[in-house]
């Protein structure tokens, strides 16, 4: 047998051993840093760190533009009527805000779930797209919403990182240098082409982001298919289709669920009760919000907010959901 037959396997072998030795200190930082279940925001700007446990309920919360990566357990999220599932191995990629329901598949009490996320900043995206000798995007618009596999670099990206949590002086100059990094990788990854459409201008993509901007901002107004549609500059069957093939729901599909976890989130932090959380964010009808609050959550506002604070010890905390 020659030389490189004999080499290849322990080169696999090598590199099995740093992704899996990568892994395991990113457990550890994010297992200390993170010590409690939900949601913890760190000192490093638009890096949090998750924990949780298998739970029979979903949570249901809206997420932002974002990159996700799973150190310990497994995680399915619906987005829509689509049902994706990642762990160690992938990464979550989310363009656009999108409503969603996710919950814990795997883990335990001696193995919780412990995730990073970090907040995407569309401009400097951009920014470096610009900079990047790339075929520009296509016409044709990805979903916003995907899971790629994770390889050493960038798990070694997310890993340094996240050690900056240990040593928080050193972030004003290598924080920057890291996430640039990082956005490079996900730029160039399997995922890349879905931020570079979502970032560049003209794009399908970027007008459907205009208009989903502006619904977050306007929620408790009616919103006709005519006057988004002049929003993007499209016809109504092209928003139409565009929208859902980015967001995998129609427009009235994503304004409604908008709205109802705005009126949930008013509910459990606000203390508002669900005829006043109802008008708040656009309803006119208390008895069509209850039934519809009721399909995405599964109980009646009064009832499922009731469960949320009782489970959380009388202090529920809206950001503790997890990526």
């Amino acid at each position: 047998m020659d030389a490189s037959a004999q080499t290849l396997p322990r080169a696999e072998n090598s590199a099995d051993a740093t992704f899996a030795a990568q892994r395991s200190e990113m457990a550890r930082l994010i297992d200390r840093h993170c010590p409690t279940l939900g949601r913890r925001e760190t000192p490093l700007p638009g890096l949090v760190l998750f924990r949780g446990c298998v739970a029979d309920k979903p949570s249901c919360t809206v997420v932002t533009s974002a990159f996700a990566m799973i150190a310990q357990g497994a995680k399915r999220i619906l987005v829509g009527n689509e049902t994706y599932e990642y762990d160690a191995e992938h990464y979550m990629l989310a363009t656009v805000d999108l409503p969603i329901s996710s919950s814990v598949i795997t883990a335990s009490q001696k193995e919780p779930y412990l995730g990073v996320a970090v907040e995407l900043d569309p401009l400097k995206i951009a920014e470096l797209a610009a900079g990047l000798r790339r075929n520009p995007p296509s016409g044709a618009v990805d979903r916003s919403f995907g899971i790629g596999r994770v390889d050493v670099d960038l798990q070694n990206t997310v890993l340094r990182l996240l050690r900056l949590l240990d040593t928080p002086d050193d972030f004003p100059v290598l924080g920057p240098i890291i996430e640039r990094e990082l956005l490079y990788r996900l730029l160039t990854g399997e995922l890349g082409s879905r931020l570079q459409q979502a970032t560049t201008a003209g794009s399908h993509s970027q007008q459907i982001v205009r208009v989903i901007q502006w619904m977050r901002s306007h929620l408790e107004q009616p919103a006709s298919i005519d006057d988004l549609a002049e929003l993007a500059n499209m016809s109504r069957s092209s928003l139409h289709h565009h929208f859902k093939a980015l967001t995998s729901m129609t427009p009235v599909q994503y304004q409604k669920q908008l709205r109802l976890h705005e009126a949930r989130r008013l509910m459990l932090t606000c203390r508002h009760d669900a005829a006043s959380a109802a008008h708040r964010v656009g309803y006119e009808s208390p008895s069509q919000f209850s039934r519809e609050y009721r399909r995405l959550f599964g109980a009646p506002p009064a009832s499922d907010v009731a469960g949320l604070i009782a489970a959380s010890g009388g202090v529920y905390n809206a950001n503790a959901e997890a990526r």
